[in-house]
């Protein structure tokens, strides 16, 4: 499966909502293209190189499906995009464009069926709202209400303020609890940092 790539130096998750603006021609055209088609676009994290320009030296193997639910021209004359994350996939293979956009082959990875939370989960659950309560959370109008472990996971991986290597790797892992247990051990690991 083709999928044109828009690599970010942010990692995105399912169900979980980002703000872009666009002003290079190679994505404009390639918003235009999945308006017209009905299709998202992928999001990839940078690893070596930046977002603008050059396509990127370095980008992470697994990324996630950005599905468009809003545009508008922005007071700047930009065109500004809210996407959600739809599903994850492995990037097998990359060509570069004429116009530096990115088209990759990817697979979609299976998702595990949301499985039902835990009563180890309600310190995490509740860390959640306290985030769905911060204005720069609120303004992405995300719905932080959880169907289960992996929306639980999803949300908080995103939200966080974790290194965007960490969150890389909670988006390779497939099952929501072991999801849960990484974002617990990077809290943990936080917290240990900051008594210190």
């Amino acid at each position: 499966m083709k999928l044109p790539l828009f690599p970010l130096s942010t990692v995105l998750f399912p169900g979980c909502v980002l703000d872009l603006q666009i002003f290079e021609a190679r994505y404009l055209d390639m918003i235009a293209r999945c308006l017209k088609q009905g299709t998202g676009f992928g999001v990839v994290c940078i690893l070596e190189g930046s977002e603008v320009g050059q396509a990127p030296q370095d980008i992470a193997v697994v990324g996630c499906e950005a599905l468009i639910r809003d545009f508008q021209k922005q007071e700047n004359g930009l065109l500004g995009i809210r996407v959600e994350g739809g599903r994850r996939f492995e990037v097998l293979s990359t060509e570069l464009q004429r116009d530096q956009l990115l088209i990759a082959e990817v697979e979609w990875l299976d998702e595990i069926p949301e499985q039902p939370l835990q009563d180890e989960d309600q310190d995490l659950l509740a860390l959640l709202k306290a985030l769905a309560e911060h204005p720069m959370v609120a303004a992405l109008n995300m719905r932080t209400d959880v169907a289960g472990q992996q929306s639980l996971a999803n949300q908080l991986a995103y939200l966080l303020p974790f290194a965007e290597e960490d969150k890389i790797d909670l988006l390779q892992v497939d099952d929501p609890q072991q999801r849960l247990d990484g974002i617990q051990a990077l809290l943990d690991e936080m917290q240990g940092e900051m008594l210190s």
